[in-house]
């Protein structure tokens, strides 16, 4: 490892940043409350797929005060398709807690900002940095990568001791009268430059006269991490039961998986017949398609069934729900859009 190669990085980085930044809209306008809710919105999302969400709910929710107060069913439809649901919940209960315990006034301290609900070391350097100009280094994956291929660093980058190893070399080179710039600049770096996956565009880099992984041919082996472990298989009957234009939803339980989201009727197919169990045996559903939904750890293969039910048949706790419902009111995971053209079909 070459550890003059990061005390280099910063100037050029700089001023490759003050050419190469990208416009988005939490950079145009920063405060707190915005940089916080394009974090929390981008944590395991590309930027592209935040930009319409984020629009959305800084005119439906301006305030830390208006998100605080927002009925869970508008913030939950909101976050509709964006996935990992907990994300939203936790915004609101940190919300609420600035709040109670901040007067409404978003903390400054970091860790303060730290003690907010689902804000962890990464986020809460990059609101105090970006919003504060407090010289905190964001170390998420694109500022290990960057860092492990300047430095040649064989360091394990998934590990606890090799983040505080990472953070601490960046700790010791970050410029103390640019922070959020230059943590900004890495993140900028490390997304359209220092690529995760297939080979990163040394020829753009401000850092490739003196990267390591570059000068040695190892970009493709750094930086170190384990290999992932395959997702689990789930085989799932979703059921498509409808009325007068009409689909039955239920909710998913509070904890879990899409936890308190709306949902088509489904049951994993190794644990048989669901329909007796909801008050349904001697009804005939037929084969509608099959789908398949990718979540982070587990695989959802889906057969869909659909079938007419009479409008007082629904088990207890379910709804029908017709097309503007749908749209408007009940928050529908996008792991069911497989069967979009289904939906449309039987729910108008």
């Amino acid at each position: 490892m070459h550890t003059l190669s990061i005390s280099m990085l910063p100037i050029p980085l700089l001023d490759w940043y003050r050419d190469n930044a990208r416009d988005l809209p939490w950079r145009r306008e920063v405060t707190a409350y915005r940089v916080w809710v394009s974090e929390i919105m981008l944590q395991q999302t590309r930027v592209a797929a935040v930009l319409g969400y984020f629009a959305r709910f800084m005119e439906a929710f301006p305030t830390v005060a208006d998100l605080a107060a927002a009925p869970e069913e508008q913030l939950m439809k909101l976050w509709q398709g964006l996935g990992y649901y907990s994300r939203a919940r936790n915004l609101q209960k940190a919300a609420k807690q600035i709040m109670t315990q901040f007067g409404g006034v978003f903390p400054t301290d970091y860790q303060d900002i730290r003690s907010l609900a689902g804000v962890g070391d990464y986020t809460a350097a990059a609101i105090a940095s970006i919003a504060y100009g407090q010289p905190l280094p964001a170390v998420d994956g694109n500022l290990l990568r960057v860092t492990a291929r300047v430095l040649g660093d064989e360091t394990d980058i998934t590990t606890g001791k090799g983040k505080k190893h990472f953070t601490e070399l960046l700790q010791a080179v970050m410029p103390l009268e640019q922070p959020g710039r230059f943590n900004q600049a890495m993140m900028d770096l490390g997304a359209t430059v220092c690529l995760p996956n297939g080979a990163p565009l040394c020829g753009r880099c401000p850092a490739r006269a003196f990267c390591i992984a570059h000068q040695e041919g190892r970009t493709g082996t750094l930086p170190v991490k384990p290999g992932k472990k395959p997702r689990r298989i789930e085989m799932r009957k979703v059921y498509f039961f409808t009325n007068q234009g009409r689909i039955a939803l239920r909710q998913r339980p509070e904890k879990g998986l899409l936890a308190g989201l709306w949902e088509y009727p489904n049951a994993l197919e190794e644990a048989g017949d669901p329909l007796p169990t909801w008050g349904l045996a001697g009804i005939e559903p037929v084969f509608a398609g099959t789908g398949k939904h990718i979540f982070t750890h587990v695989e959802w293969h889906m057969t869909a069934l659909r079938c007419a039910l009479p409008e007082d048949a629904l088990p207890a706790g379910w709804v029908w729900a017709d097309k503007t419902a749908r749209q408007s009111r009940y928050a529908i995971p996008s792991a069911f859009a497989s069967f979009q053209d289904l939906v449309e079909e039987v729910g108008g």
